[in-house]
C-alpha cells in the first residue's frame, strides 16, 4: 500500500515538472553558471549522461514510435536530409571557399548543423503550442540516420582530419547511440510495454529533470572561461545564439512560404535546437577545450527557445 502511495507521489510530482517544464529548463542554465564545482566534476561523465538520456529518451519512445515514424518515411527523410546533409554541406563549402575550413568555429558550426534533434524537441513543440507528432518523427528517423548523414559532411571538412578519422567517428556513434537506444527499447517492452496518459506525462517529467541536470555539466566550461577570457566567451555566445535562433527562423520563413501546415511548422524547432551534445561520445571531434565552451554557450538559446521564441511560433 506504501509503494502504490509513492507511485501516486512521485506520478504526480513529475507531471507538476512536466508541466512547468521551461521554467525547470531555466533553472537548469543558473545552476551551471552558479555552481561551476559541480559543472566541473560532472564533466568527466558528461558522455555516460548524454548516453543515459539517449536511453532514457528511446525508453520514453518505445520501439513502436520508431514503427509509426516509418509510415511518414519519406516526408521525415527529406526533412532530415536536408537539415543535416544539405544546411551542413552548404556550409561547409561556403566555409571553405572564404578560406576558414580549418577553423574552431568551422567545426561546431558543421557540428551543429549535421547533428540531429534534440531529444527535448517534442516537449519544446508542446511549450509552444504544437502536437509533438512531427517533431518526434524528425528525432527518431534523424538521430538513427546520423551515423550515415555524418561521413559526408565531416568528409568534406578539412578540420575533421582523414576519411580514416570521418570512418571511425561513424562507427562510434553507430556502437554507442545504438547500446543506448537498445537499452531503452527493451526496458520500455519488459516495464512499461503499455503507458496511459498520467504516466507519459511523468516520463516527460523525467526527461526534463534528466536535461536540466545534464544542462549543468554541459556548462563546465562558462564559468572558467569568462573569468580567464570574457571576450572569448562572449564571442562563442553570439555565435550560438545567432546560429540557433537565426536557422529556426529561416526555416520558419522557408516553411511558411512552402505551404507547410501549422504541425510541420514546428520542425523549425529542430533547425536550430541540435544535440550536439551526441558528439561528446565520439572523442574524435570532441576533445577540444572550443567545443566544450561552445557547447556549454549553445545551452543558452537552446533551453530558452520556448520563452524566447514564443513570439514567432505563436503567430500560428
Amino acid at each position: 500500500m506504501k509503494f502504490i502511495d509513492l507511485s501516486v507521489h512521485l506520478i504526480a510530482s513529475f507531471k507538476f515538472i512536466a508541466e512547468y517544464g521551461r521554467f525547470v529548463l531555466v533553472l537548469g542554465l543558473i545552476a551551471g553558471v552558479l555552481l561551476p564545482d559541480i559543472a566541473l566534476a560532472m564533466r568527466p561523465w558528461l558522455s555516460e549522461l548524454v548516453m543515459l538520456l539517449l536511453g532514457f529518451t528511446s525508453l520514453r519512445i518505445g520501439f513502436t514510435a520508431v514503427k509509426d515514424a516509418v509510415d511518414h518515411i519519406k516526408e521525415t527523410f527529406l526533412v532530415v536530409f536536408t537539415f543535416q546533409v544539405i544546411f551542413p554541406l552548404t556550409v561547409v563549402a561556403i566555409l571553405i571557399t572564404f578560406g576558414l575550413g580549418n577553423t574552431a568555429a568551422a567545426m561546431v558550426i558543421t557540428l551543429v548543423l549535421a547533428a540531429p534533434s534534440i531529444t527535448g524537441a517534442p516537449n519544446f513543440a508542446i511549450m509552444l503550442g504544437y502536437q509533438p507528432e512531427a517533431t518526434f518523427r524528425v528525432l527518431v528517423i534523424g538521430t538513427c540516420c546520423l551515423p550515415i548523414t555524418i561521413i559526408p559532411v565531416l568528409w568534406f571538412l578539412p578540420a575533421a582530419g582523414s576519411l580514416y578519422d570521418v570512418i571511425w567517428l561513424s562507427i562510434e556513434l553507430t556502437v554507442t547511440m545504438g547500446l543506448a537506444i537498445a537499452t531503452g527499447f527493451i526496458i520500455r517492452a519488459v516495464l512499461i510495454p503499455q503507458v496511459n496518459s498520467d504516466q507519459k506525462m511523468a516520463l516527460d517529467g523525467v526527461s526534463t529533470l534528466l536535461l536540466a541536470v545534464i544542462v549543468v555539466g554541459l556548462m563546465s566550461a562558462i564559468v572558467p572561461t569568462l573569468n580567464e577570457d570574457p571576450q572569448k566567451l562572449l564571442n562563442w555566445l553570439v555565435l550560438a545564439f545567432s546560429l540557433n535562433y537565426g536557422l529556426q527562423l529561416i526555416t520558419y520563413i522557408l516553411f511558411r512560404t512552402t505551404g507547410a501546415n501549422s504541425q510541420n511548422i514546428s520542425m523549425a524547432i529542430i533547425a536550430g535546437n541540435r544535440n550536439v551534445a551526441i558528439f561528446l561520445v565520439a572523442v574524435t571531434v570532441s576533445n577540444s577545450n572550443e567545443f566544450l565552451i561552445f557547447l556549454g554557450c549553445y545551452q543558452l538559446p537552446m533551453y530558452l527557445t520556448p520563452i524566447f521564441m514564443r513570439w514567432l511560433y505563436k503567430t500560428e
